[in-house]
């Protein structure tokens, strides 16, 4: 599996490119797409200058910042499938996720499907990954481990040296513990992708972040 890890928007949110380079050569080959929060056109040139084409967006959580390009998205490949966890289905498309002028309000996705529920198996485009629900930073935030790949997607769960604020409608600082917990069992040598800033790896973390002591 390859991944190309693309910061967008005002915020600098990662949005994570991940395909199969064994896919066909002889077409576009499969790709997710996950938390493309921003900067649309970006996406599409990066996806089109590697021949790859989208087989599904999936969001690690609703927050503007990580889902805010979807709608352009789906402009330029009608029909990708889009996932999100039902914890956070309702505040994604609400008219209160935003940060004008930078962020408009979502509209809520035609293919868009609320079931990246815990332990969920998802599939698409020769890439599998599991659903480690994550709630704290909001009541949906998830996590997609990808077995195979050793590798996490956080989201706003978990970052290097930190981890995801507390302070917004929805957010736990007591749920995020747990759900930090959760992911410090993870063996040490997993790479971590966070939602924003550099990567780093469990091991780590356990080591010298705070929240994970």
């Amino acid at each position: 599996m390859e991944k190309k890890i693309l910061p967008v928007g005002p915020i600098e949110a990662n949005c994570v490119i991940l395909w199969n380079p064994e896919g066909p050569a002889d077409g576009a080959r499969p790709c997710w797409i996950v938390d493309p929060g921003a900067d649309a056109e970006d996406i599409v040139c990066f996806c089109e200058a590697r021949g790859l084409k989208p087989a599904l967006v999936a969001f690690t959580h609703g927050h503007f910042d990580h889902i805010g390009a979807v709608t352009d998205l789906l402009a330029k490949w009608p029909g990708v499938p889009v996932h999100i966890a039902p914890g956070d289905e309702a505040l994604a498309f609400s008219r209160a996720n935003a940060w004008p002028p930078h962020y408009r309000p979502t509209a809520r996705p035609a293919t868009l499907a609320a079931d990246l529920v815990d332990g969920a198996e998802i599939s698409a485009g020769g890439l599998a990954a599991k659903v480690v629900a994550t709630p704290g930073h909001t009541p949906g935030g998830i996590c997609l481990h990808f077995a195979d790949a050793n590798l996490l997607l956080t989201g706003d769960t978990l970052f290097a040296g930190s981890c995801g604020r507390t302070d917004f409608p929805g957010g736990s600082m007591e749920v995020l513990a747990e759900s930090l917990k959760r992911l410090a069992a993870f063996p040490p040598e997993t790479e971590v992708v966070p939602g924003h800033g550099a990567s780093t790896t469990i091991g780590r973390e356990v080591e010298t972040n705070p929240f994970l002591a």
